[in-house]
């Protein structure tokens, strides 16, 4: 088991944001969180990350206890974790911050050799050179997240990686972590349905702070219960 949680729960003052939700994560599956606004999925996204601690509950990542583990401990057991919180050195290359990310789990020229695979991967190897600030949303996210992957990590946290982005680059997004997933776990918390349509195994529906449903995309933009928790939005579409 690469995720699992028990009987979690996060409150703020006396507001379950979190309840009682039990969660497990297979090995290299890929589960994409959604659910409206305040539905629970960014708390639950941030207990994993070691950003909140639970009020009650368990947390079991990789085969160790992380309940109340802080975030960079959840990294170094093989945990890769992008946030909304920009991770990049605005005046360093695109080729130096993924040498300076994959400097983390490798020595000398093995990190070299990490970081210009990995310029490959994302496909940025002809802005190598550019400064990240001169990079569009889209090409910034594509660095972040390479910089998550070149790490070789077990497990990947993801929150909203397609935020902000066209849908040119959410259909590249998609695209680039099918490529890249090899045998990784991801969790990705997302609002773009598009995007979850195109890379998710399984999606998981919180709801008031509740797993309303797990199941593929298909069951879950077809359940009754689902739709409903969207009032008024059309499901299926992007939306927070």
């Amino acid at each position: 088991m690469i995720v699992e949680t028990s009987d979690l729960w996060r409150t703020f003052g006396g507001v379950a944001a979190v309840a009682g939700v039990n969660f497990r994560l297979e090995p290299g599956e890929l589960r994409c969180l959604i659910g409206s606004n305040g539905a629970g999925k960014s708390t639950f996204f941030k207990l994993l990350t070691g950003q909140l601690r639970p009020s009650k509950g368990h947390i079991n990542i990789l085969g160790r206890q992380t309940t109340t583990s802080q975030p960079f401990e959840i990294s170094r057991l093989g945990v890769g974790i992008k946030t909304q919180v920009p991770n990049l050195f605005e005046g360093l290359s695109v080729r130096e911050n993924l040498h300076l990310a994959a400097r983390r789990t490798h020595a000398g020229k093995a990190a070299r050799l990490a970081a210009e695979a990995m310029l490959e991967d994302i496909e940025l190897a002809d802005r190598a050179g550019a400064p990240v600030r001169e990079l569009s949303h889209g090409q910034r996210q594509w660095v972040e997240l390479g910089m998550v992957l070149v790490s070789e990590p077990k497990l990947v946290l993801l929150d909203e990686p397609a935020a902000g982005m066209t849908q040119a680059e959410v259909e590249r997004t998609a695209m680039l972590l099918q490529r890249m997933r090899k045998d990784r776990a991801f969790i990705i918390v997302e609002h773009d349905m598009h995007f979850v349509r195109n890379i998710a195994e399984r999606v998981t529906v919180f709801h008031r702070g509740r797993i309303l449903v797990e199941d593929t995309m298909e069951a879950v933009t077809s359940n009754t219960e689902v739709r409903n928790a969207y009032l008024g939005q059309k499901f299926g579409k992007s939306h927070d």
